[in-house]
């Protein structure tokens, strides 16, 4: 039976959160490897149906941020912005929240459809971790859904979760917030991205956090393409030096 839609949805997360084990249990042996153009980073794609629908499913390289320190977050980066992965799904360490909830905030401020998998449920449970799924999701405003992949479980929930978001577009519900000084800069600053028109579909806020932060490749990529530039990077540079 041929499926009547098709989606496609990438796996972020980082290193040792179990991702690429729950791409294995999506995709079984209908997968194939290859590598990102320009780089030496592998990549991994598959097909996996579920009610109906097909979903091609990317496994991105592990990365802890996207703040492109290393090529393996650049490229998971890159893809987010370029493909527009029908949703992104961040498999997160459930015994080790704070630190992988990190790439979840990120993955908020970019504002792409979003569910969150809580992996390696079992493990957080075996030690003793009790973790309010509802009020975390409220929290956070996207999807949570608890996952084992070395057994599959929750991996018909994640994506009846996966499938619902692609359908209605859901974006993520609860911005995230850097305190009242940061905002108001952040606020000028968004707006002046939306002034010179930039990002093509990506969120003003997010360019406008990326160009606060002087991240390298938003800075060439601005400079290569915008006509006035030097002088949005200088406003940039003036606030930057101002919160300093």
């Amino acid at each position: 039976m041929t499926p009547q839609k098709t989606f496609t949805i990438a796996l972020a997360g980082n290193p040792n959160s179990g991702k690429t084990t729950l791409f294995n249990r999506l995709t079984g042996a209908r997968q194939h490897v290859g590598n990102y153009p320009g780089v030496t980073v592998e990549t991994k794609e598959g097909l996996c149906r579920h009610n109906g629908v097909e979903f091609r499913v990317i496994d991105l390289p592990g990365a802890y941020s996207l703040t492109a320190y290393s090529p393996e977050e650049l490229v998971a980066r890159n893809f987010i912005l370029d493909a527009k992965p029908d949703v992104v799904v961040d498999i997160v360490d459930a015994s080790n929240l704070e630190r992988n909830l990190y790439l979840t905030t990120q993955l908020i401020e970019l504002n792409v459809p979003l569910v969150v998998a809580l992996n390696m449920f079992d493990e957080a449970k075996g030690s003793g971790r009790e973790i309010d799924i509802e009020l975390l999701s409220k929290l956070v405003g996207v999807p949570l859904v608890p996952t084992v992949g070395h057994r599959g479980e929750g991996i018909g929930a994640l994506l009846d979760a996966v499938q619902r978001v692609a359908e209605a577009g859901e974006r993520p519900k609860v911005p995230v917030r850097l305190g009242r000084e940061l905002e108001d800069h952040l606020h000028q600053l968004t707006e002046l991205v939306e002034k010179h028109g930039l990002g093509d579909g990506v969120s003003p806020r997010w360019l406008a956090i990326k160009l606060l932060e002087n991240d390298d490749a938003v800075r060439r990529s601005i400079e290569s393409t915008e006509a006035n530039a030097a002088d949005l990077l200088r406003e940039v540079d003036q606030v930057r030096t101002h919160l300093e």
